[in-house]
Parts: structure tokens; C-alpha cells; sequence
């Protein structure tokens, strides 16, 4: 009975130490972005300390060891519980530390999962276990216990709980197997009930903070943005923040600025109207990525569209840009307007087996700032879109800042041109953004910017039209390569350009 119930630990603190694992990275990539490195550096990292921690086991004395498991439990416990807590208030309030803070979490953390399961062992073994048994055993167990929390993590736990809450859900996980472990073992325990009462401090501590999270994540985003946060919420891709200051509405997704209800009509009348404006035949269009649904309320303006189908892979996103009444009067409750399908599915698998024909295709997807969005910007998925586009018809591209990354905006321009389309790039002034630039597309290879337009616009004229179309000599095209999957050099592009605009 008291082995199992040591392999049942195992199984347990296993999910623990990868859970706060995933959380790391996640969290980081939420906030300083390039989930590739983020992750691999904290895998890294944390095998390494666990290394470490495995070696520093074998200080431990034989008849220690039970006491130092509970020990370590508690203490894993509290730092891996607070540790989601703790870094987003290190990046909201204290920006500087947060790496040093991030690295110090991991590698003690990992060091002291990784003193676990030697332990474990030692104890089992103490009780003339086979070892072979014992091995296979433990490490089933512990494998057993990542797979759990490896599927729980991204289909239930953070998009449900949160990174906070999950944190401390498992922290109270681990400090639960250190208080068992004294329960069954309190005869051979030096101290049981001095534990007993550290364990319940902390396990108390945590579920306080279980309870709090909310306002504690709050106040770190609060720290973060400074405005009024309205809507807050993690979805199983990304981070949801709305704020508001005055008549000022700002959408955040991982911590980064998508709109202003200030000036989103610049962006958007640039990104739509040159193109639909020349194409007055136009009935069906596509609309990639644009959750928020302010790109289909400029698309909707027009009579001639009969059909529009928008295509995201966050169906959080458009369910809350869809039902919450501030957003829905900021889009014009577009997700409602009977023309509109939206499809909540990754842009690229959808382009690879849908079927459908379109007169305009717009990509408004996010930055190409990690690699999973630079595949949205490579030469094979401009391919595969422009088999979905009318050969008479338009593709636009939401494709960064041509003052502030000349690089990764020059790198979208020359991908599309290798997968066959003729190019027309263009720019326009958003305060928020600074200088934000566009292209233009087609396969047939004719385009003239317009010179007047149907429909009553806030900021675009033929004069601002035919400016967008002309770039300054402090805005000079780069030589660049073009963006494929083997090594989305965009990517890199994008990292270079903005790190030298912050430094």
C-alpha cells in the first residue's frame, strides 16, 4: 500500500514539474514573444537545473531522505504555485529583472524536480524493492504524469484557469503530496508535526492566492497597460486584454497593441478601401485573421458585397467581438450582418483544403514575430491564397512598419513576388503605429490607385491615396530574401529591425 501510494506521488509531482514548466514558457512568450526561443531556452534551462538537482540528491543521508522529500515538496510547491503570479507582476511593475527573475524561477524550480524522483526511489528501494521493477515503475509513473498535464495544459487548464491559477492549483497539488507523505510516514519522521504546520501555511497561502488571482493579475495588467482593463481573458493561442481611457478602446494581445478606437479607422480604410474600390465587381471576400471584426465592417459598407467569409483561428476572439456591447458597437456589429461565415480555424490549414473562389483575400494576421506567424507570410501560403483569388481579383497584406522594420516589411513585399503576384506597395500614418505599411497584390498585374471614392471616408482621399503609393528617401527598400518555411528569414527580419528601433 505505502509503495503505491509513493508511485502515485510520483505520477503527481511529474504533472507538477512540467506544469510549471509549460507555464514558464508560455507565460514568457506571452510576453517577450518568439515562442521558439522562449521555449527552447526553458527547456533548457530547466533539464539542465534538474540535472543539477538529481546530483545534489545523492548529498541527501538514507535516513533523511523521507523529511527532505516533504521539504522539498512544500517548497516546490510554493515557488512553482506563486511563480506565474510573481512574473507578471516582475514584468508589469519591474521590467528590468524580469529575465533574471524568469531564469532564477526556472533553475530553482528545476533543481529542486529535479531532486524528486531520486528521492522517491531511494525511499522505495529502502524497502527492498527490485530495482529493475522499481525503475520501470517510477519512470512509467513519471512519464504517465507528463503526458496528463502536457494535453490538460493547453485544452483545459490555461485557457480555463488561467496562468495564474493553474500555477497555484499545482502548487497546492505538490504541497498536498508533501502533507501525505507525513501522514503515512509521521512514524518515521523526526518532526512530523512542525511539517504538518509548515505545509498548512503554505497550502492556506496558496489557496488564497487561488482565490485572488484575478485581482492579482489585474493589478500587474493594470501595471502593464495603465488603463482601465474591461475585458480581460486567456484563450487557448493567446492573451486577451482590452483597456479603456476616456473614448480611447485598445485591444492587447499578448501584451502587445493591436488597435485604437482612435485612429483603427486609418488602418483599416487603408487596408481595405484601395483595393475594393478598384474592384467594384467584387462580391465575395475573404478576410484572414481581423477577429475583432473592424476590417468586415469596412468590407460590409460596400453593397456589391454579397458574401464574406472570416477565417480565425481564436473563436474566443470573435465570440467576444461578437457579444460584448462596446466592441460590438465599435465593429458595428458586423459578425452579425447575414452575409458574414466566420470560421474558426488556422488560416493556413483552411487555405491548404478549402475550395472556395474569392474576388478580394485581406491578411490582417498579427506581426510575423514568432515562427508559427511567419508561416502566414511565406511564399507557400501566398501560393496557395492566390489559388483562392479571382485572376482579375486583389490580395492585401497587413505587413508591418516599412520606417520602423524596412527589413521584414521589404521580405513580405519580395514573398509575394515570388509566388507569382505583381505588387503594389503602400504605407499609411497611424498615430498609435506610427508609419504602418501595406501590400497590394494580384495576378493580373493591373492597379492604379483610386482617385475618388464611393463611400464617405474619415481619413482617405485621392491626394492621401496617392501618397500612400510613394515612399520617402528616408523609407528605401532594403535587398532582402524572401520568406520560406525552411528558415523564415521574415522572422528573423522582423526581430532584427524592431530590436534596433527599442534598444
Amino acid at each position: 500500500m505505502i509503495d503505491r501510494i509513493l508511485i502515485l506521488s510520483v505520477f503527481v509531482v511529474a504533472s507538477c514539474g512540467l506544469a510549471y514548466e509549460l507555464i514558464a514558457g508560455a507565460l514568457s512568450s506571452y510576453l517577450l514573444g518568439d515562442s521558439v526561443l522562449q521555449f527552447s531556452s526553458i527547456i533548457g534551462c530547466y533539464l539542465f537545473a534538474m540535472g543539477v538537482g538529481s546530483h545534489l540528491s545523492k548529498y541527501v543521508r538514507d535516513g533523511d531522505v523521507l523529511a527532505r522529500f516533504v521539504d522539498i515538496e512544500l517548497l516546490v510547491g510554493l515557488l512553482g504555485g506563486v511563480s506565474a503570479t510573481v512574473l507578471f507582476l516582475t514584468f508589469s511593475w519591474l521590467a528590468a529583472p524580469f529575465r533574471v527573475t524568469l531564469y532564477a524561477l526556472v533553475f530553482v524550480i528545476g533543481v529542486l524536480v529535479g531532486m524528486e524522483i531520486p528521492l522517491v526511489m531511494r525511499a522505495l528501494h529502502a524497502r527492498s524493492a527490485k530495482f529493475s521493477d522499481l525503475v520501470a515503475k517510477v519512470l512509467t509513473f513519471d512519464y504517465l504524469g507528463a503526458l496528463a498535464v502536457s494535453l490538460l495544459f493547453p485544452l483545459v487548464l490555461a485557457p480555463r484557469l488561467g496562468l495564474a491559477r493553474t500555477g497555484l492549483l499545482f502548487g497546492m497539488l505538490n504541497v498536498a503530496v508533501g502533507l501525505w507523505t507525513v501522514w503515512v510516514f509521521r512514524g518515521k519522521l523526526a518532526r512530523p508535526a512542525a511539517q504538518v504546520l509548515r505545509g498548512a501555511v503554505v497550502f492556506v497561502l496558496l489557496g488564497a492566492g487561488f482565490l485572488a488571482s484575478d485581482r492579482l493579475v489585474a493589478w500587474a495588467e493594470k501595471g502593464l497597460f495603465g488603463d482601465e482593463i474591461i475585458h480581460a481573458l486567456t484563450t487557448p493561442y493567446q492573451r486577451l486584454v482590452i483597456t479603456r481611457w476616456q473614448d480611447d478602446t485598445r485591444l492587447y494581445i499578448n501584451g502587445n497593441l493591436q488597435f485604437s478606437s482612435r485612429d483603427e479607422h486609418r488602418y483599416h480604410e487603408a487596408l481595405v478601401h484601395p483595393a475594393l474600390e478598384s474592384a467594384p465587381w467584387a462580391q465575395r471576400v475573404l478576410i484572414l485573421g481581423g477577429g475583432d471584426g473592424l476590417a468586415l465592417r469596412e468590407v460590409l459598407r460596400y453593397p456589391n458585397v454579397k458574401a464574406v467569409t472570416l477565417v480565425d483561428l481564436d473563436a474566443e476572439m470573435t465570440r467576444l467581438f461578437s457579444t460584448a456591447p462596446s466592441l460590438v458597437q465599435l465593429n458595428k456589429a458586423a459578425f452579425a450582418d447575414p452575409r458574414v461565415t466566420v470560421v474558426n480555424q488556422d488560416a493556413a490549414q483552411w487555405i491548404e483544403h478549402g475550395d472556395g473562389m474569392f474576388d478580394l483575400a485581406i491578411a490582417d494576421f498579427p506581426d510575423p514575430s514568432s515562427f508559427a506567424l511567419g508561416k502566414l507570410y511565406s511564399v507557400p501560403f501566398y501560393r496557395l491564397l492566390a489559388k483562392h483569388v479571382a485572376a482579375n481579383g486583389y490580395i492585401v497584406v497587413q505587413s508591418t512598419s516599412p520606417y520602423y522594420a524596412p527589413q521584414a516589411y521589404w521580405s513580405i513585399v519580395r514573398t509575394l513576388e515570388e509566388a507569382g503576384l505583381h505588387t503594389w506597395p503602400y504605407h499609411a500614418y497611424v498615430p498609435s503605429f506610427g508609419e504602418w505599411g501595406f501590400v497590394l497584390a494580384s495576378a493580373q498585374g493591373r492597379f492604379a490607385p483610386p482617385t475618388a471614392y464611393r463611400l464617405p471616408m474619415r481619413f482617405l482621399d485621392a491626394e492621401v491615396t496617392r501618397g500612400m503609393f510613394i515612399f520617402a528617401p528616408d523609407m528605401p527598400k532594403p535587398a532582402v530574401e524572401a520568406n520560406r518555411l525552411n528558415n523564415q528569414s521574415l522572422v528573423h527580419y522582423f526581430e532584427e529591425d524592431w530590436h534596433r528601433v527599442i534598444r
